[in-house]
This record gives structure tokens, sequence and C-alpha cells, in this order.
């Protein structure tokens, strides 16, 4: 047993995972595809030990949630099954940006505390079981560990549902800017969100639909089509965020500001700047653009009044470890 540090990235999906096939097992109706992201993360600590009584897990500098706590806890459990353990564990965990606002922070929260756990606990797991460890704490914490450019296969199975890397980090300069409209956490978790998802009478629709559209978004990134690439990405976006409007009760997670940032893109694109949008549950807005292209997005979000913090971020590698602990 020894303490153990891992940092992992958030990832922004391109190809949406929204419903459930069981949701027990977090196993998703449809595959997906993701990019990690190289500025969001969360570095968590992990260490077993005999001194402990239950469980101490300390978020960001504070206590958690009991409802976060049981989660933590229930993760850390699976942890101990694998490993044969019954010890309790010190967890401290920091995020380095806003939780709950659409930004993915369960995917790179349980991302770092599968990785870390599990080799505090004397456990080495390969990528792809670290993969479905991590999907049953949160279903796109399995995109978060593998590298780049991700594809989380949808399976049949708990061993058959995880997350591969398509692309390495470095494979294209896609870079995706985090427009956050709103820090505050959201009033519905996308766990909720998910069971309503069956409620809307489009969503039979999305799910037919998804597997033409994974194998048209595959073959722009094979191709580095950007062009049509951005084009799958808003229609995605906007297949998914129809299904959450017409769930019952209707999820509407944007707000005014993002909506006007939606239109801003498509009229920078008539002006010749090609970028385009991704909207994850909440009201942020992720703008998907190439690299050489930044300086003039970031040029144009500056005329936008009332944008919170804005986050650059590159392809990045998915959860590793680190040699500096947080206790």
């Amino acid at each position: 047993m020894k303490k153990t540090t891992a940092k992992a990235p958030s990832n922004i999906a391109f190809i949406k995972y929204w419903g459930k096939a069981d949701p027990k097992l977090r196993l998703p109706l449809s595959s997906s595809i993701s990019m990690n992201l190289s500025n969001i993360y969360t570095i968590t600590t992990v260490e077993f030990s005999k001194d402990l009584k239950e469980d101490k897990v300390e978020m960001d500098g504070g206590m958690i949630r009991q409802e976060e706590m049981t989660r933590v806890t229930k993760h850390l459990d699976r942890v101990r099954i694998l490993a044969g353990i019954k010890l309790k564990a010190r967890v401290k965990t920091k995020n380095n940006f806003p939780k709950g606002t659409g930004v993915a922070s369960s995917a790179s929260g349980f991302a770092a505390l599968s990785l870390a756990a599990s080799r505090a606990a004397g456990i080495k797991l390969s990528k792809r079981k670290l993969s479905v460890l991590a999907r049953l704490g949160s279903g796109s914490a399995c995109r978060s560990i593998p590298d780049g450019l991700v594809e989380w296969q949808k399976g049949i199975d708990s061993n058959s549902s995880y997350s591969y890397s398509l692309y390495p980090p470095k494979y294209w300069s896609l870079v995706d800017i985090v427009v956050m409209v709103d820090t505050k956490e959201k009033k519905v978790s996308s766990t909720e969100g998910h069971e309503l998802a069956k409620e809307s009478p489009f969503f039979t629709a999305r799910v037919n639909g998804l597997r033409q559209k994974l194998k048209a978004i595959k073959k722009t990134m094979k191709n580095k089509n950007f062009e049509k690439f951005g084009e799958i990405l808003e229609e995605e976006t906007l297949n998914m965020h129809a299904v959450m409007m017409t769930s019952i009760p209707p999820l509407l997670y944007w707000q005014g500001k993002t909506i006007e940032i939606m239109q801003a893109i498509r009229n920078w694109r008539q002006e010749g700047l090609k970028s385009y949008f991704t909207i994850d549950a909440g009201p942020t807005v992720h703008i998907i653009c190439l690299k050489k292209d930044v300086s003039s997005v970031k040029r144009k979000l500056a005329q936008i009044s009332g944008i919170k913090m804005l986050i650059v971020n590159q392809m990045a590698k998915g959860a590793h470890f680190l040699n500096k602990h947080l206790f």
C-alpha cells in the first residue's frame, strides 16, 4: 500500500453519450467520441491505511456532500474488491475548474480516482480494465483514461464497454475554447438527465441515427476535414439538446448567453472564421477551432459581455501518475 496521485483530464464529447442501456453498470445505448482537454483536469491523491476506521474524502479544500461521499465510497469499494483488501482510504481531490457547469467534472474526477485508488491498493490495471472501472463511477470517465481523441465502445456487457485512443494528442491541431457563462453548479445533474432521456419523442430517432454519424465523423477525423467535422459536431449537439428539451419534465440547460455565443459562431463562419460549437449538459459553450485561429476567436469573444471564464485546451493525454501528492 502506498500513497498515489493521479491527474486526469476532462473530455468534450463530439458524438454524445445521452441515455443508458443499463443505468447500474452505466452502459450507454450508443458509442461516443471525445477529445481529452489539456487545461481542465482533476488531481487526486489516495492512501489506504490500517489507521482509518472510515473513508475520509476532501474535495477542493472542504468536505463533500453526502451523495458525493456515497458515490466515492462505493467506487473505493469496487477497488477494494479488486485488490482483495478491506482498508479504508484517505482521498484528497482538487479540480482546477468549477464543477457541475457542463465541463464533465465527474469524468476527470472518477478517472483520476480510479487510477490513483487502484495503484494505491496495489493493483496494476490495463488501460482497458481501468476504463471499465472508471465507467462504473461515471460513464464519461472511461473516456478520460486513454490519450487524445477517444472512442467509447458501447459494448454488450460491462467488460466490453470501454474506451480506447483513436489518435494521439499531437495528431490534429484541434483546440477547444471553453466559454463559461455561469460558474454555478447546474440544478439537474447529468445522471438525472440520462434517466429522463427516453421520455423524449425524439430519443429513438437520435439513437437510430448515431451509428451513421459515428462513421461519418471518424471519416472526417481520418481525413482531417475540419469543415465537415464541424458540421457533424453542431448537428449532434442540437440533436442531443432537442432530446433534453423535450424530455418529461423538459431540461433546458442553455442560457441566453449560450444562445448568443452559438449565433455569434455561425456569424463568424460567414465572415470566414471557421469555428464550431458543441455543448454538453450545461450552459457552457465549447468552441472547436484549429490552433491557427485561436487568437481570432478570442478577439471575437472579447466583444461579448457576460462571459465568466475562458479556458483554451489542446488535445491531451489521458489519466496518468504524478509524483507530487496533495497530502
